[in-house]
């Protein structure tokens, strides 16, 4: 095992710390004092972007994709991330439960069952869900459709976005000494970048991380407090909620402190463990062969229309479907980029860049596809054969679909209690773990961080989503940070190319002469 050298510009920096701070500090006065003009001016942005720039996020997350492809099929994927000699920091299986862990695991928990249902009940216009004549027939469409998108939303796109960024800083970084952070990536590649440039950049990524965190954090206790309620009759308060979050920042706070290697790894392994518990439980006691029938057709689906599903902007129906589901996780994932980007580069070292991107891309992409297709076709199916009830549920409360679709499984009681415990774990590794990433691009990009700051970032992050779900401003600061995925798509672009010259230079797949020959 291998620890990555540390860059060559690590250290303080005060412009993008309080830079930072600053920013932060206004877009929350802005929401406290005046709360529905902050949602307003936030949501009236987010909806300029997406409605004139919803076709660049398209466009970017599948150059995204291909660029990933590209690089992984040339011999540009023979390089090894820290060397030819470098070594993996960690197992295959602490790996993965990592970067599932801090990229979406909370996601699938809260969407698994809510994303489906409602893509069945109200499918975009398009030629796949058109109804049909025979009314079979069309409901049909409808299901295969709704997971098809789902696949869309969670699968390949979302991941290719990770893996770019992620390999592009994790690159610069062990490869070419420099830290871990996009402006350092920048100053790499485009050396003579100006310095406001490369701090801005940074800025932003810190307050798309802390927005990102925050708003999770408190949408995360409103999913454990609805599975309180719904075992306990705890009741939707404020007090509960405000004790949820302090748990999971303690938790968090004490996973970051233990660092990566005894806190964070620990903490993702056990909360994947757990998720397979459940995932287990679910096919086992729900309907296993239609599953499985599910699996292969979904994922037929998905390859057949995959083109299609790839490129459709609503051009020709007018609709706003997409700006409120494709766009907008779109915008998310971007916005996430930074973060989960930095963290999977720092998790990566002595990776080959194939190797790192079949891991980041391949094998979350199929063990996503695999949940939605158990817990989403599960609920697809009690609407079609069952009692139903789950549209109304989820229409009603999306934090309480996940508890609402346990409530047709035997053992309701325990494995709602579980669930509740996974949400919860699953919170945990996405704020520690964004703790950590804050605290380093803080820090200069210092690819530890010292404890101060990593303990420091994770209770602010605490502290800011209990203070937003009182105040009611999660939403706003939830739209501020996804308003940020527009300029960094931007930056993605930019980082694609840069990722592709700079790895064609490598000493490592030079030819030997080439490597002699000076400068």
């Amino acid at each position: 095992m291998a620890t990555p050298p540390l860059g060559r510009d690590a250290g303080f920096n005060p412009t993008v710390f309080y830079g930072a701070i600053g920013l932060i500090v206004a877009l929350l006065a802005f929401a406290f004092i005046n709360l529905a003009e902050a949602e307003t001016v936030f949501g009236a942005i987010q909806q300029y972007a997406s409605t004139n720039f919803g076709w660049l996020l398209v466009a970017t997350v599948n150059v995204m994709l291909v660029t990933c492809g590209f690089i992984a099929v040339t011999r540009l994927g023979n390089v090894r991330l820290g060397g030819a000699e470098a070594v993996p920091e960690f197992t295959y299986a602490a790996w993965f439960a990592m970067l599932f862990s801090a990229g979406m695991g909370i996601g699938l928990l809260f969407y698994g069952v809510a994303e489906p249902v409602l893509h069945f009940a109200n499918p975009p216009l398009s030629q796949y869900s058109t109804p049909n004549p025979v009314r079979e027939m069309a409901v049909a469409g409808n299901a295969q459709h709704a997971m098809g998108l789902t696949f869309l939303h969670w699968g390949l796109h979302a991941w290719g976005i990770y893996a770019m960024i992620g390999l592009a800083l994790a690159y610069v970084a062990f490869n070419s000494g420099r830290t871990l952070s996009i402006g350092a990536f920048l100053h790499e590649f485009w050396p003579k970048c100006p310095r406001l440039i490369v701090d801005v950049v940074d800025i932003l990524a810190i307050v798309a991380t802390v927005c990102g965190v925050a708003t999770s954090l408190g949408f995360g206790a409103s999913q454990i407090n609805a599975g309180l309620t719904f075992l306990f009759g705890a009741g939707d308060t404020m007090v509960a909620k405000g004790i949820i979050i302090a748990v999971v920042t303690g938790m968090a706070t004490l996973s970051v402190a233990f660092g990566l290697e005894k806190g964070i790894k620990v903490l993702s392994e056990g909360n994947m463990a757990l998720a397979l518990l459940l995932v287990t439980f679910v096919f086992v006691m729900g309907p296993t062969v239609f599953l499985l029938n599910s699996f292969i057709q979904n994922l037929g689906y998905y390859v057949q229309r995959f083109v299609y599903l790839a490129t459709w902007t609503e051009s020709y129906t007018g609709g706003k479907w997409q700006l409120d589901w494709t766009i907008f996780y779109y915008a998310w994932w971007i916005s996430w980029s930074p973060f989960v980007g930095i963290f999977i580069a720092r998790i990566s070292y002595g990776r080959t860049v194939r190797e790192f991107i079949a891991g980041t891309l391949l094998v979350p992409t199929l063990f996503t596809f695999v949940w939605m297709t158990i817990f989403g076709d599960s609920a697809i199916f009690i609407e079609l054969f069952g009692k139903g009830g789950l549209q109304e549920a989820v229409s009603t409360s999306m934090p309480d679909a996940l508890f609402a679709f346990l409530g047709h499984y035997p053992l309701t009681s325990v494995m709602s209690g579980l669930a509740i415990v996974i949400v919860a774990t699953f919170f945990v590794t996405s704020a520690d773990s964004g703790a950590l990433v804050v605290a380093m691009i803080a820090s200069g990009g210092d690819h530890e961080a010292g404890l101060i700051p990593r303990v420091t970032w994770a209770i602010s992050m605490g502290v800011l989503a209990a203070g937003l779900l009182y105040a009611g401003g999660l939403g706003a600061l939830q739209t501020a940070a996804i308003v940020t995925g527009l300029p960094f798509a931007l930056v993605l672009l930019v980082m694609a190319w840069g990722t592709i010259r700079m790895l064609a230079k490598d000493p490592q797949i030079l030819p030997d002469k080439a490597r002699r020959l000076p400068g």
